[in-house]
């Protein structure tokens, strides 16, 4: 609510209209009361009188008229946003219901093998890919190809039409003779299995005007192509905020992966490069041309080069609530930008103001359809309270921008080792959307960027400490990992001389690949495990159940049963009517207790203090001295799934 709908309200302003003479401005700020009061009402009384609990939000509005100089400033009602209620939930339309965290494809550049490796047909001619995914925007696709009996080729195709001449995208970026004397000679120097394709179609469209109006034919076929309308079209597209946007994980996942290769383009092939701000969220020139030397090194067989794996957490994110809110916002924000430009021209200018410009229908339906209909906005599982817990940690590849069950294949439904402390490898839907519904797991949590970050203890000198630090998947890769019952003293000293451990398998190279398909070689990409000398370890797990997700974490004895039925297990926990008469179950694993605390069902005291007065309504708890305060149970209410949710006070 803080962040994400100020930058939503940035974006879109200041809003002009053809001429830009008239401009309008939108500001929120969300710590400013007038701009955004408290709900109007409890969430007891919106589930009563069905109502869906939310807070009104206003925006400082202005209106300028560059013609005459004049200032119009207005505060205006922006509609009715629905509030996350403490437990997680939103109540709409009386219902409480729960918005399912989504698992995404992360922006960013990725490097994948091409069809010859991916399916394994020599016929094929593809051999490596890589793309740049922004976040909202048109994608690059540049490849390398070779047809049989002729010579390797690298491509490029933009806005996913047909391919083009990587060279032709060079000289469109300005690294063309005018501008870049002898740049591409060198270029085709190093990449030297390029010089039979510079031999053909290094001539094509040798000047930057003619390059980019050759990508501008390829985008809009039918459309008079002049160098003007071109170079608007490539600037607009690409290096421009209003339609590209590679977000702070984008940018993220471009400096990790592509901020070697400007020294390679410093050192080797001699050109000064303006790098780009580790902050900005547009592409840059330079960018482009990181992305195609990193993968024409790929290629060629350079060391240290290595393909990406779209199924690994690394290339995987989570967009959780409030960025999927975001999204719908931005959507009616547009719709309502149009519909203000239009107003602007039509309206008499004298007796315009912000009121009679800005339209909220658009916003308020895009946020009604969202809560109403969409995919991951669902109706709360409130059979029992391990069911309700279980679906606000749930995280879906399905939806909106994510996969379809008919077109998601097996391997990305399939258990990963990235998944190890992130994913439950265990509870999952059976049926068709086995692997693409999972659980949080159980000490796992989220990053700033959406990644899925997992806890584990630093070890020193091979003395386990009491730091702990979360990693990310890719961070992982870089440790030694032992596993949370290795035997240690008191002091915290492994026990054995010799402790089994966990190393991240090597990203595959794209030689390795040539040799699985060729001479049918096993390359495994999968985890190694060995057992090495305590001084070797440099990380340990937190906990053995840190694997699972906290349904499985409820199943006793886990170990002992197959991943079939403890699959199976974990799902009909969550299908358990409550009983009449509560009884605690003679074996537990000791989650038990945390689980019904976080699943907000239980009521518990928010400091210490006494307890003044007991009855079957209502606790009376006096804080440090500070006079009783009521804390009311809830009894007989009625649950999403027709059950009874009854409190009793187990103090006395």
């Amino acid at each position: 609510m803080t962040e994400g709908l100020a930058r939503t309200f940035r974006d879109i302003s200041p809003i002009s209209d053809y001429s830009e003479t008239l401009r309008l401005e939108l500001e929120f700020d969300p710590d400013d009361e007038e701009l955004h009061p408290p709900p109007k009402f409890t969430v007891d009384d919106c589930k009563e009188k069905d109502m869906t609990y939310s807070a009104p939000i206003f925006v400082r509005a202005r209106f300028l008229n560059a013609g005459t100089g004049e200032i119009k400033e207005q505060i205006v009602f922006m509609g009715d946003f629905p509030m996350m209620t403490s437990k997680g939930t939103f109540i709409i339309n009386g219902t409480e219901r729960v918005v399912v965290s989504q698992l995404v494809r992360s922006p960013g550049v990725i490097f994948q093998p091409g069809e010859r490796y991916r399916l394994r047909n020599l016929a094929k001619y593809q051999l490596v890919t890589g793309t740049i995914h922004p976040y909202r925007g048109e994608w690059i696709e540049f490849d390398v190809e070779q047809k049989p009996r002729k010579e390797i080729t690298a491509g490029v195709r933009v806005a996913r039409k047909r391919r083009l001449p990587l060279f032709t995208l060079l000289r469109a970026l300005g690294y063309d003779e005018e501008n870049h004397p002898g740049f591409l000679e060198r270029f085709v120097e190093h990449f030297d299995f390029l010089a039979e394709q510079w031999e053909k179609q290094g001539h094509l469209a040798p000047t930057r005007d003619e390059s980019l109006i050759e990508i501008y034919k390829r985008v809009r076929p039918g459309d008079p192509a002049t160098a003007e309308t071109a170079r608007s079209y490539f600037e607009n597209s690409f290096f421009s905020g209003r339609r590209y946007d590679l977000s702070r994980v984008g940018r993220h996942k471009l400096n990790r992966k592509l901020g070697p290769e400007f020294d390679f383009l410093e050192q080797t092939l001699g050109l000064e490069i303006d790098r780009p701000d580790p902050d900005q969220s547009l592409l840059s020139p330079c960018e482009m041309l990181a992305a195609a030397t990193y993968l024409l090194n790929l290629a060629k067989g350079e060391p240290g080069y290595r393909l990406d794996d779209q199924d690994h957490f690394a290339n995987r994110r989570i967009r959780s609530v409030g960025e999927l809110i975001q999204n719908q916002v931005r959507i009616g924000l547009s719709r309502m930008e149009r519909q203000v430009r239009e107003r602007m021209t039509t309206q008499d200018v004298e007796a315009i103001t912000p009121q009679t410009l800005i339209n909220i229908r658009p916003v308020v339906a895009s946020i009604k359809e969202f809560f109403g209909t969409s995919q991951l906005s669902q109706f709360m599982d409130q059979v029992n309270s391990l069911s309700g817990l279980t679906h606000r940690r749930r995280l879906s590849a399905l939806g909106p921008g994510g996969l379809s069950r008919e077109r998601a294949g097996f391997e990305v439904r399939d258990v990963h080792f990235s998944h190890y402390g992130r994913m439950c490898p265990i509870e999952t839907p059976e049926g068709p959307n086995i692997g693409l519904i999972g659980g949080l797991a159980s000490f796992a949590r989220v990053n700033e960027f959406g990644f899925i970050e997992s806890p584990y203890r630093v070890v020193k000198d091979g003395r386990v400490t009491d730091e702990i630090v979360y990693l990310a998947a890719d961070e992982e890769e870089e440790y030694v990992v032992a596993q949370a019952n290795a035997p240690i003293d008191s002091e915290g000293r492994f026990i054995n001389p010799r402790v089994l451990v966990r190393r991240s398998p090597q990203a595959a190279s794209l030689q390795d690949l040539r040799l699985q398909l060729e001479q049918e070689v096993f390359f495994g990409a999968t985890t190694e495990i060995s057992f090495v000398p305590p001084d070797e370890v440099q990380m340990m797990d937190i906990s053995p159940k840190q694997i699972v997700s906290v349904a499985t974490a409820l199943i006793p004895f886990l170990e002992h049963d197959d991943a079939n039925r403890a699959l199976m297990g974990a799902n009909m926990q969550r299908q358990a009517v409550p009983l009449v008469r509560t009884e605690a179950p003679y074996i537990g694993t000791g989650v038990e207790g945390r689980a019904a605390r976080d699943a907000a069902d239980m009521v518990v005291a928010s400091d210490d203090g006494t307890v003044v007065e007991v009855d079957g309504d209502e606790i009376l708890m006096d804080y440090s001295g500070s006079g009783p305060t009521g804390i009311p149970l809830r009894k007989f209410e009625r649950s999403n799934q027709d059950t009874c949710i009854s409190q009793k006070p187990l103090v006395r």
